[in-house]
């Protein structure tokens, strides 16, 4: 029997919480030059040394005066000054204003001596000589009128008058924006001390995990390294410096070095994998024997298999003491929830960053969900708003925790308590957005994956599709959750719905190119062994060749469960409309069902076994919506999307 290791009992989310403020994940401070300086928190007060502006100037383009030669002017009374000069923005005045005297000035220009006010040029004329109006263009006036009377420091900005020097300027636990560090250039200052960001190590475990860019190979179970990339960026958000470590596979030597190592160089170290009950797990036997392990297990969905401790450095480290530790859940959407749940609160409060902008809106469950595990569930979920109505609808986004699409088809989470069983449908619900920027799509459709509709989605502003397939996404429109839903072939209900248009597709068996095996049709597969490869039942590809197989059954006088049964594979189904086309490139199948387009594209055979229709259809209390008429609009030039789709024609 395998020696597993066993959950503990599940802490409480408020224990896991709890678990994570007790750790000491602050850096120390650091001093930056300002140009990098956005976004990072002050440590320390900073006063200004020079007053700002340093100098009496301008406010304004006019003439400096002083201003007991311009009491009592007015409109019809205008002061006479004898004009003396200009003083120009960032030169020495070589003037001096005289009683009875002005100079012209530049705004932000220094106030010439003897002047102690400006006044501005629209309530001045230029005048020649024995006051008559200036008559040589370009030469400089010799008097000026001035038609309206000033005070002492009317449009002048005193020295000091910004900031003056001594003066508290910001103070430590400031967020610097463009305006903190404007201020900061004008007092001179080329660098700031800042709190620390929190170096935060990231370890993703696994032998079957592959960066980015590298070649992957499905047979031997690889995957790409999703978490590593997702929770780095996550880091950084919140305020943190993400560091990448290598891939640590599931052998525990390499899995202590690399963990050791990141401990010694990092205030936080992070890993992902290798936390849940397995015998090949681990981290914890690390955790256990060179550091502390505080926790094993939180009570929340997703997200149970959690670490939580200290890992202890070496001699000669970076820092004393030890570092803090989290083990974060190997699937994506699990450890993307966790993250942001549990870790980023702590990382923004070692750097000094703010809690961000906490959104959450009211909405209603567009339909049931039954949960009764007992334990608190962060339900990630999708938003409509259907504007007309008071409350958007909610529907849930949950492909599983290792669905990565999950992160981008969702708009938040809705929590659920550990002793709610069930969520009616029209419950009202309090959404979390993961954002306060989150913005829900225009338009909700659903239904059957295609090419054509690829690009027919593109011509729109932000739709949101789930490619569920045919039969699913009537049911949906059923249940009045989609905007629209996209059905291929024949349909086995009938939804009340508005046609808005579509278009044929020719579908038929994918063969390897020069069809080795000579397949003809679905009798080739019935009578011969080609290795076969399906859609599933929820697929309008799936409907369309299990009714022509059940043709070949009435012609044969079998059923077409026989028949299917004599076919190798026909229960070994594959997703997208691709993929059959990619199995049967990757020598994994002798056939599948797909569509030419996809066939003749990659480089497959094709061998036709019809037309398909494809239409999309609107939810009758939903044609009036702005998104729906924008998707119709794009349906009448069908014939452009259309042009260069191998087997594609309009209806």
């Amino acid at each position: 029997m395998s020696d597993r290791k066993e959950f503990r009992d599940l802490a409480t989310p408020e224990a896991a919480r709890e678990a994570i403020d007790s750790l000491d994940l602050s850096p120390a401070p650091e001093t930056v030059p300002l140009a990098d300086a956005r976004g990072r928190v002050l440590s320390e007060r900073i006063d200004a040394a020079i007053d700002v502006p340093g100098f009496d100037r301008a406010s304004m383009d006019g003439y400096a005066v002083r201003a007991r030669d311009t009491f009592g002017a007015d409109e019809a009374d205008p002061a006479e000054l004898d004009f003396v000069g200009a003083v120009h923005a960032g030169a020495t005045p070589d003037v001096t204003v005289e009683p009875g005297t002005c100079a012209e000035i530049s705004t932000g220009a220094v106030m010439p001596d003897g002047a102690d006010a400006v006044v501005m040029v629209e309530r001045t004329d230029e005048l020649g000589g024995e006051g008559g109006d200036r008559n040589a263009e370009g030469s400089e006036p010799d008097r000026i009128a001035v038609r309206t009377a000033v005070a002492p420091g009317d449009h002048v900005m005193s020295a000091g008058a910004d900031i003056a020097a001594g003066a508290r300027a910001l103070g430590p636990g400031t967020r610097l924006t463009p305006r903190e560090i404007g201020l900061l250039s004008a007092l001179g200052v080329d660098e700031v001390p800042v709190r620390g960001r929190p170096r935060v190590g990231i370890v993703s475990t696994g032998d079957e995990l592959v960066r980015p860019g590298e070649q992957l190979d499905p047979s031997r179970g690889e995957i790409y390294d999703v978490n590593s990339t997702t929770i780095a960026a996550g880091v950084e958000e919140a305020g943190g410096e993400p560091v990448l470590y290598p891939h640590a596979g599931d052998d525990y030597d390499e899995m202590e070095r690399l963990l050791r190592r990141a401990a010694d160089e990092c205030d936080l170290v992070l890993s992902s994998g290798s936390t849940s009950a397995s015998a090949v797990d681990v981290i914890y036997r690390v955790i256990e024997e060179r550091g502390d392990l505080l926790l094993h297990g939180v009570a929340v969905k997703p997200g149970k298999p959690m670490l939580i401790g200290r890992l202890d450095r070496r001699e000669g480290a970076d820092a004393p003491g030890p570092s803090a530790y989290v083990g974060l859940p190997g699937y994506p959407v699990s450890a993307l929830t966790i993250f942001r749940t549990f870790v980023a609160p702590a990382i923004r409060e070692a750097a000094g960053q703010p809690e961000p902008a906490t959104a959450t809106v009211e909405g209603r469950m567009a339909v049931g969900e039954r949960y009764g595990e007992g334990r608190m569930r962060l339900m990630p979920v999708g938003l409509l708003d259907l504007n007309d109505r008071d409350l958007p609808l909610v529907y849930p986004v949950d492909k599983g925790s290792g669905a990565t699409t999950s992160l981008v088809e969702a708009d938040g989470v809705v929590p659920v308590d550990p002793d709610t069983e069930y969520l009616d449908r029209d419950e009202r619900v309090a959404v979390q957005l993961f954002s306060p920027d989150v913005r829900p799509p225009t338009l909700l459709g659903v239904g059957e994956d295609d090419p054509a509709l690829n690009r027919l989605l593109d011509r729109l502003e932000t739709p949101r599709y789930l490619p569920v397939g045919s039969r699913e996404g009537l049911r949906r429109l059923r249940d009045d959750v989609p905007d629209v839903a996209v059905v291929a072939g024949p349909a086995d209900r009938e939804v009340d719905a508005v046609d808005l248009g579509g278009w044929t597709r020719e579908w038929g068996l994918v063969v390897p190119a020069g069809n080795p095996d000579d397949v003809t049709g679905l009798a080739d597969l019935v009578d011969g062994d080609p290795r076969f490869v399906n859609r599933p039942t929820d697929s309008g590809l799936r409907r369309s060749l299990d009714d022509a197989l059940d043709d070949l059954a009435v012609d044969r006088d079998a059923s077409r469960g026989e028949l299917a049964d004599r076919i190798d594979g026909y229960e070994l189904t594959v997703r997208a409309f691709e993929s059959p086309v990619r199995t049967v490139l990757a020598g994994d199948a002798d056939a599948g069902v797909g569509l030419r387009e996809t066939a003749e594209r990659l480089g497959c055979g094709f061998v036709s076994l019809g037309e398909q229709s494809v239409s999309v259809r609107a939810a009758p209390d939903r044609v009036e919506r702005e998104a729906v008429a924008e998707l119709a609009d794009a349906l009448s030039e069908i014939d452009d999307l259309l042009a260069d789709l191998a087997g594609y024609s309009p209806t």
